[in-house]
C-alpha cells in the first residue's frame, strides 16, 4: 500500500414560525409513549420529574440489560414531551452558543456545546497532543480551526473537516445515548447534518480538492443512516455583513484578519444553510427561523416551541419519520445501538486512496503513530496508565468504554 488514508425558505421574526412541508413517506404506526409539546419551566411551574436514569456513561448496556427494559419499559417510561432533540444552527457568530445554553436550562435538556477538534487533540487526561507537533512529520502535525482560519489552502484542510464531521457524529451519538437512557432532551449547537455546509463552502473557495470532497460525501452516505434526525432546528439567521462586525467586536485571535473568513466564503455558507440544509431538514424536523441580526429572546423562542405539535403528522408524512417507533423492542434495539459507539465510529473507515491530500507514507505514518502512542495517557486505555496516576490496575474489571476511542 502507497498511502494511509486519514481520516427557498421564507423568514420570520422572533415571533414567528415556519411550517414545514409535506413530502410523502411509509412509516410504521408509533407506539404513543408522550404528549406531543414541549414545555418550558415558566409554563409548567417546575422541574420535571422522571425515572432514575441509566448510568450509561459508567455502565455497559447489556443483552440482560435491554431484555429488562423491554419487558418492563423502562425506555419509554423516561420519555415526556420534552424527550426531544433540538439543533440550533446559524453562521458564525450568530450567538448560538449563548442562546443553546439558555434554551436547554429553559427546557430541562441537556446542553452539548459545538463540536471541535479539541475532543480528538486533548485526551481523557487532559494532555494536549497539539503539544507534539515539533516532534512530528510537517504532513502529521495537528490541523484544527484555528489553523485552518490563518491557513484555508493547507493540504490538511480536507482531512481537518473529516475528523471534524468524525467529532460531531460522536457527540450526535452521545445525545442519542443520552436521550435514550435518561428520558432527558437534547439542545445540541450545530450539528452532524448540517456539517456538509462548510464542505460546500469550502470547495466553492477551492479550499478543498474535488477528490476530498468526492470521499466525504462517501463517508457521510456510510455513516447518517445509523443516526436519527432531530425534532426541531432552529435558525438564527445574521446577515454576512452583521456576522463580520461580530468576528471583529469579540476578537478572537484566529478570527481576526482570518483569510478563510472571505466574503466569498461567508455568503456561501448562508446561501448554503438557506438553499440546501434548511430546506432538506425540514422534510423531517419542525423549523424555526429568526432574524438574530439584534439577537432576540429565549423566552419568545420558547413560546413559540410550545405551540409545536409534534404528533400532528400522519402515518405517510416524513415529518418525525425517524422517531415513529412500533413497539418498545424498536425503542430498545435503537438505545443499544447508540450505546455501542466504537461499532458506528467504524463506519468512518471508507477505503479511498486516490485523494493525494488524504494520504499519508507509511514512513511518516509509523512516525506519528510512534510519537502519539507514547504521549501520557495513550499508551492504554483509561484507567490504565500508571504515569498518570492510575491505581489498582490489576484489579479493575471495567472500561470506560465511551471514552476511550
Amino acid at each position: 500500500m502507497s498511502g494511509v488514508l486519514r481520516v427557498g425558505i421564507r423568514f420570520l421574526n422572533r415571533s414567528s414560525s415556519i411550517k414545514s412541508t409535506v413530502f410523502e413517506g411509509k412509516i410504521c404506526a408509533p407506539l404513543v409513549i408522550s404528549s406531543c409539546s414541549i414545555s418550558g419551566k415558566t409554563m409548567r411551574g417546575s422541574k420535571l420529574v422522571k425515572p432514575t436514569p441509566f448510568p450509561y456513561l459508567e455502565k455497559e448496556y447489556t443483552a440482560l440489560q435491554a431484555c429488562k427494559d423491554v419487558l418492563f419499559k423502562t425506555t419509554t417510561n423516561r420519555f415526556d414531551e420534552n424527550t426531544k432533540v433540538v439543533v440550533v444552527e446559524g453562521p458564525i457568530a450568530a450567538g448560538k452558543s449563548a442562546f443553546a445554553k439558555e434554551l436547554a436550562s429553559e427546557l430541562d435538556m441537556k446542553y452539548f456545546p459545538e463540536a471541535n477538534l479539541d475532543s480528538y487533540y486533548i485526551n481523557s487526561y487532559g494532555y494536549d497532543l497539539r503539544q507534539l507537533d515539533p516532534q512530528m512529520p510537517a504532513n502529521m502535525q495537528s490541523f484544527d480551526v484555528n489553523k485552518f482560519l490563518q491557513n484555508p489552502n493547507h493540504r490538511n484542510v480536507a482531512t481537518f473537516q473529516i475528523r471534524t464531521l468524525m467529532q460531531r457524529y460522536s457527540q450526535y451519538i452521545d445525545a442519542l445515548a443520552h436521550l435514550f437512557s435518561t428520558g432527558e432532551g437534547v439542545v445540541l449547537d450545530r450539528c452532524v447534518y448540517s456539517d456538509f455546509v462548510f464542505v460546500e463552502a469550502m470547495f466553492k473557495s477551492g479550499y478543498i480538492s474535488k477528490g476530498a470532497r468526492s470521499v466525504y460525501y462517501d463517508i457521510v452516505q456510510n455513516t447518517m443512516s445509523e443516526l436519527l434526525k432531530p425534532h426541531l432546528v432552529i435558525y438564527l439567521d445574521v446577515p454576512v455583513n452583521v456576522v463580520k462586525s461580530r468576528i471583529q467586536k469579540r476578537a478572537h485571535p484566529a478570527e481576526t484578519n482570518a483569510k478563510a473568513l472571505t466574503d466569498r466564503y461567508l455568503q456561501d455558507m448562508e446561501n448554503i444553510y438557506k438553499q440546501q440544509y434548511l430546506k432538506d431538514i425540514s422534510t423531517h424536523a419542525e423549523l424555526l427561523v429568526y432574524d438574530w441580526s439584534d439577537y432576540g429572546e429565549t423566552e419568545v423562542v420558547v413560546e413559540d416551541i410550545e405551540r409545536i405539535d409534534f404528533d400532528r403528522f400522519d402515518k405517510d408524512d416524513t415529518h418525525m419519520r425517524d422517531w415513529r417507533f412500533e413497539n418498545e423492542e424498536e425503542y430498545t434495539e435503537f438505545r443499544a445501538r447508540y450505546m455501542n459507539k466504537p461499532d458506528l465510529i467504524n463506519y468512518f473507515n471508507v477505503p479511498r486512496y486516490d485523494v493525494p491530500e488524504l494520504l499519508v507514507s507509511p514512513e511518516e505514518f509509523k512516525a506519528w503513530y510512534d510519537i502519539w502512542s507514547e504521549a501520557p495517557g495513550q499508551k492504554y486505555r483509561k484507567g490504565y496508565n500508571a504515569e498518570c496516576g492510575d491505581a489498582g490496575i490489576l484489579t479493575k474489571t471495567k472500561l470506560d468504554f465511551r471514552n476511550s476511542l
